[in-house]
């Protein structure tokens, strides 16, 4: 070994004793001293204190932070859906009819919710409802993570924040929307009561079905209303909103029926642990299944005829407080009403079976194409009281959306005629010769004949062109006697004939002659309400479909059907006394034949306008009134059809009825009279022993119609024509004498342009009322 090498040898040598001193006295190398260094520098830097402290500073960070939240995030107007509700249309029973809008929901008070189904809810979604703060803290972090993380939705919200999430806000599931939603659920729980937000809670939820609400999901699973529901049936609706479709009962698979069942269950024992629910009556609930589902009712069949005229009231009504007509439309649009109406369901059922049976099982529009050309509409009315108890608007609201009840664009013809008899009694008018217009007076029946005294020139013809001569009012009336009616219009005067049908609530009246036979437009409404008042003894009747609207935000509202006394009663019964001999003894005694004969007291007038276009029966008994029309309406592309002038017709095009239903010519006396008597018979429930309280002396109803005695004949009969006698409409009155006489006056014709008579005259003697009166076929 060289000296170089030796050297090293000892200088290692050296350095492993150092080496060895050095840890054996605590002495560590260089490079460990720097490691050392190192950690201990991180040690210092992540003290208890410095962690401490970032986590305090973050709590005051996250503090201060929400607290700029709660500040800065108001609570919000509700969101357009939750304040959207469907109107509901009802029955006068309460029976729903139908519910319009994009979201079937109505809104309903916790006063119409039993105390028993309002805890289902709680015990069901937060049993701490009535004492916490109205939110879960841990339950929205648990959502945030979960959002965050993207596992989906998570539950755990209070009815408080469901409430938030419902009314205020959406259902997305965003970091914003869940803070937002625990800010402004600590802001309402302040600001409202309990009960407020409960009620809102279970009139926001969704139920499944289509339902918004308690009581849209009561009626939809069980048919009743909330104020209805029993506490196991709202512990049913209280399970559903977890999962609306999977535990709907009729479409659940055996694994959803055992979750829902449990779900029941779980929410009735939650409310006796709770002290709500007794445990002897817990043991005995049943769970009840719901009802199948509904198809939607919607507008089809006459149920949208139901819902436009309720409507249309309503707006009426609100026009009437002050609204513009476009607001009123716009808050009836808006929803939110329940709309009950006057209509019965049994006698809208009546009417409509004898629609259908009476003229739509006798069209057939491939076998004559006018058949598709027929439009059928009526309404019924309760004279006492106004109410519309049942209303016919077409073959289906989905085909033909134009209701047949309330147009004004057909002639109502001759069922006009008692009008001007009304107004002529009313204002004591007198004929040409000055002789008192009564039911008795006689007229000069010659189809085509001049009227005398009008300020046009105007000679209507009657029906076929029938000369009838010499005619008293009343047989005038009975057989519709154009040439009588155009010369008393002029008698009594158009202005006082127009005032009397816009009193009695006819629209649009003018004083043109032709006015006498009914060419004004009008509707079986109108109508209605004008042979109502003639009922109802002279008071002014305006038929109501509407029988309240309720609104939670508005005045209710209760429409006042019946007004002030607008023709005398004498004039009104004595009117109703000759329209007795129309269906005793004239055009409209189908009505009272055959299997209605002696079924119910009646009266009333047919009518029939120009061209054929529209045909009516107007009749009442002293409990109903209905009014029938038919109407020529060409259809799509105007079926090959003519209108009056010959003319091709095009879509909605008035057109003649002649042919229809296989009937011929078509009256009153045809299809609108048959309708009334199936109908009225049905309504009835078979007939009726009602008869007419009649405060007058003349008309067919209480005394027969004069008849010439020997004393009585004229001094110059006509030299063309063999003097006729008429028999009396009715039966003889009874052999006891009249309590008051008066002698018979003569009154000679006043129809012929010559001024020479044409007939026999008769007389117009003041009758009494027959203590009984009866009339032919009564038993």
């Amino acid at each position: 070994m060289g000296r170089a090498e030796a050297r090293r040898a000892r200088q290692r040598g050296g350095a492993r004793r150092a080496s060895a001193r050095s840890q054996s006295e605590g002495i560590r190398p260089r490079g460990a001293r720097r490691a050392a260094r190192s950690r201990g520098g991180i040690r210092r830097f992540f003290t208890w204190k410095r962690v401490l402290g970032t986590l305090f500073g973050l709590c005051l960070l996250t503090m201060g932070g929400f607290i700029a939240l709660y500040l800065l995030v108001p609570v919000p107007d509700a969101n357009a859906q939750a304040e959207q509700q469907s109107n509901v249309y009802k029955y006068s029973d309460g029976t729903v009819i139908t519910r319009t809008g994009e979201i079937n929901r109505e809104i309903v008070g916790l006063d119409r919710v039993p105390k028993d189904v309002q805890e289902t809810f709680v015990a069901a979604e937060n049993k701490s409802f009535y004492k916490d703060q109205g939110v879960d803290f841990k339950g929205t972090a648990r959502g945030v993570l979960n959002t965050l993380t993207g596992k989906g939705k998570q539950g755990g919200s209070t009815i408080t924040q469901q409430y938030v999430k419902n009314y205020y806000l959406n259902q997305d599931q965003t970091v914003t929307r869940k803070l937002k939603e625990l800010v402004i659920s600590l802001k309402v729980d302040r600001q409202k009561s309990k009960d407020e937000i409960l009620a809102g809670y279970i009139n926001t939820s969704y139920y499944g079905r289509g339902a918004y609400g308690i009581q849209a999901a009561a009626q939809a699973y069980y048919g009743i209303d909330a104020d209805k529901l029993n506490v196991s049936q709202g512990a049913y609706l209280a399970a559903l909103l977890q999962a609306p479709s999977q535990y709907d009962w009729t479409a659940a698979s055996d694994d959803s029926k055992k979750l829902v069942t449990a779900r029941w269950n779980y929410v009735l024992d939650n409310m006796v642990e709770e002290g709500w629910l007794d445990q002897g009556k817990r043991a005995g609930l049943k769970f009840e299944k719901p009802d199948r589902p509904k198809a939607e009712a919607g507008k089809a069949g006459q149920a949208g005829y139901l819902v436009d005229a309720a409507d249309d009231q309503i707006v009426r009504e609100l026009v009437k407080r002050g609204d513009t007509r476009e607001d009123a439309i716009a808050k009836v649009k808006a929803g939110g009403w329940t709309v009950t109406l006057n209509v019965q369901p049994k006698k809208q059922k009546s009417l409509e079976q004898a629609v259908k049976k009476q003229l739509g099982e006798k069209l057939d529009s491939k076998e004559r194409k006018v058949d598709a050309a027929v439009q059928a509409g009526a309404v019924s009315v309760d004279p006492k009281s106004g109410k519309v108890v049942a209303l016919y608007g077409g073959e289906d609201y989905a085909k033909h959306y134009l209701s047949n009840a309330t147009r004004r664009d057909y002639q109502p013809g001759s069922t006009f005629k008692p009008v001007i008899l009304a107004a002529a009694l009313e204002n004591g008018a007198k004929t040409q010769d000055g002789q008192t217009i009564r039911a008795g007076t006689i007229y000069d029946g010659t189809s085509g004949r001049p009227v005398k005294g009008g300020e046009k020139a105007y000679a209507p013809p009657n029906e076929g062109k029938k000369d009838y001569g010499p005619i008293s009012v009343q047989k005038g009336m009975d057989n519709s006697v154009n040439s009588v009616f155009a010369q008393m219009g002029a008698d009594v005067g158009m202005d006082k004939v127009a005032q009397t049908a816009s009193d009695l609530g006819m629209q649009k009246i003018t004083t043109d002659p032709a006015m006498t036979l009914g060419s004004m437009g009008s509707s079986p409404m109108d109508m209605a309400g004008v042979y109502s008042t003639l009922d109802n003894h002279g008071k002014k009747v305006t038929p109501s479909i509407l029988k309240t609207a309720e609104h939670k935000d508005r005045e209710e509202i209760e429409p006042e059907s019946i007004g002030d006394q607008v023709i005398k009663r004498e004039t009104a019964d004595s009117v109703t006394s000759v329209l007795q001999g129309v269906v005793n003894d004239g055009t409209g005694s189908v009505v009272n034949d055959g299997k209605y004969a002696g079924k119910y007291e009646a009266a009333g007038k047919t009518g029939t306008s120009d061209n054929n276009v529209s045909a009516w029966f107007a009749g009442y008994t002293p409990e109903m009134v209905t009014v029938v029309g038919m109407f020529g309406e060409a259809p799509e592309g105007g079926g090959d059809l003519k209108r009056p002038d010959k003319t091709p017709a095009g879509t909605g095009d008035h057109v003649s009825l002649a042919g229809a239903g296989g009937d011929g010519k078509i009256h009153g006396s045809g299809f609108p009279s048959r309708i009334w008597a199936a109908y009225t018979l049905g309504a009835l429930n078979g007939g009726s022993d009602a008869q007419f309280d009649l405060d007058t002396d003349m008309g067919a109803g209480v005394a027969p119609t004069p008849t010439p005695t020997r004393t009585q004949t004229p001094t110059t009969p006509p030299a063309t024509e063999k003097p006729t006698t008429e028999p009396p409409t009715t039966e003889p009155p009874t052999t006891q004498p009249p309590t008051t006489t008066a002698p018979p006056t003569t009154q000679p014709p006043t129809g012929d342009p010559t001024g020479d008579p044409t007939g026999p005259e008769e007389p117009t003697p003041s009758f009494s009322i027959p203590e009984n009166p009866q009339r032919p076929g009564r038993h």
